[in-house]
């Protein structure tokens, strides 16, 4: 029992590499040496790679079985630690998504998407009151204006419900959990989240953890395209690699955000009771404020907290 459950493990981890370090990392690889030997001024010149390719098979190399050994297992290693190097940079591009606005280049980014937050409020608000006017007074283009004020609230939605205080949308998204929570009940989510994970179902737990990988596996997909267009500077048809996967990783970095930040409002929202009872803290009738902040002078273990 013990070798096969080793065996299974051993199975899941060689294939976890496989596809999240071995196989971007030869792919990225392949990209490099074609680079390499075509560079800006052949860039789609397959003859001479295809004859580069040839002169490699019919060398005397070749034909010996450790020499093959040996450069399958070259191959191998680099795409492991080019795999190991995109996913230490897609850390950092996470840790990035959700950075405070310090320094004066993401105070920058913080205080450009403010200002376009404001501008598409006031956008809205203004468009808002047009058309309740219109309405009242039974004009003609009532039905047009309400459905521009429509469209306005859908613009300033897509930036956000608040006005922005990280220098990208996933920080402000991430954080607008804790935020409503602690506007609403005065509960600390920080202090409170390691309680409320150990209540959740395992259901929930995997939603969650499935919503987090999602987040991490988007900011590692942003990472490789940063690397690759970093290649384009040899071959230029890298940056549309590039392009491609930045853009798509940013698009699943947005959608992976939403969905653990509402995931995360839902437990906090579903349990304040059960962690409530957990601590031994009563509650009598709904979630209050009252309850949320004897929950979070417990969970900061602040004097007088019962």
């Amino acid at each position: 029992m013990t070798s096969a459950f080793l065996s299974a493990l051993s199975g899941r981890i060689a294939e976890r590499w496989l596809a999240l370090l071995a196989l971007p990392g030869l792919l990225f690889l392949a990209a490099l040496a074609t680079a390499t030997l075509l560079g800006h001024e052949h860039w789609s010149d397959m003859e001479r790679l295809r004859d580069r390719l040839d002169a490699l098979a019919a060398s005397p190399a070749s034909g010996s079985a450790g020499t093959v050994v040996l450069a399958a297992a070259g191959v191998l290693a680099g795409a492991a630690v080019i795999g190991a190097a995109a996913q230490s940079l897609g850390a950092g591009v996470e840790l990035l998504w959700c950075a405070e606005p310090r320094g004066p280049l993401l105070r920058y980014l913080t205080d450009r998407r403010a200002r376009r937050w404001h501008a598409a409020d006031e956008a809205f608000r203004t468009a808002l009151v047009a058309a309740g006017r219109a309405r009242i007074e039974g004009a003609a283009d009532a039905d047009r204006l309400i459905g521009l004020a429509e469209r306005r609230h859908a613009d300033r939605a897509r930036m956000g419900p608040a006005p922005p205080r990280h220098p990208f949308a996933m920080g402000d998204r991430l954080a607008a959990p804790g935020q409503r929570l602690w506007r609403a009940h005065g509960l600390d989510l920080a202090a409170a989240w390691p309680h409320l994970w150990l209540l959740a179902a395992d259901g929930t737990r995997a939603e969650l953890q499935a919503a987090r990988f999602r987040l991490t596996s988007a900011a590692r997909l942003c990472a490789w395209g940063v690397g690759y267009l970093v290649l384009a500077l040899w071959w230029w048809p890298a940056a549309l690699a590039g392009a491609v996967a930045l853009t798509s990783g940013v698009r699943r970095g947005r959608a992976a955000a939403d969905a653990f930040a509402e995931l995360t409002e839902a437990l906090a929202d579903l349990h304040l009771r059960d962690l409530a009872a957990a601590l031994g803290v009563a509650c009598e009738g709904s979630v209050d404020r009252e309850l949320g902040e004897r929950l979070t002078r417990v969970l900061r273990k602040e004097t007088g907290a019962a």
